[in-house]
């Protein structure tokens, strides 16, 4: 199983391509406020680079959280959007060895359909000045 592994919660953003358990790429950047700019290439360059294609991922990791509110929310979106466009299985998970726990879960069968980030804290919304 080919497995895309995605962390976006800090400045230092990482991509994974995992065949079963096993690391076959792994890529980490200063995305900073380029995330968003910077995320699909980073993706790209880390399928070619080891001979795979958007149409070999059988699912997607990502890493809820807690963390950055932006740099989540663009991982989610583009996690999400990538699981539902290829109709392949997503999970988030946390803690330190999310990548490696998140690989046994869809190796299980287990698919959380719409995966959702966990921020670390209510968000703050100002009200509307009129």
């Amino acid at each position: 199983m080919t497995i895309l592994t995605v962390r976006s919660d800090k400045p230092e953003a990482e991509v994974g391509l995992y065949e079963d358990a096993k690391q076959l790429a792994y890529e980490e950047w200063e995305a900073h406020r380029q995330l968003s700019e910077t995320i699909h290439i980073k993706i790209k360059e880390m399928l070619d680079s080891s001979s795979n294609s958007w149409q070999n991922v059988q699912g997607i990791v990502i890493y809820k959280g807690p963390g950055s509110f932006t740099g989540l929310r663009i991982g989610f979106s583009v996690a999400n959007a990538l699981a539902y466009a290829q109709n392949i299985p997503i999970v988030a998970m946390g803690g330190e060895d999310w990548a490696q726990q998140g690989i046994v879960d869809l190796q299980s069968g287990k698919n959380d359909k719409i995966a959702l980030p966990e921020y670390g804290a209510p968000p703050h919304i100002t009200q509307p000045k009129k």
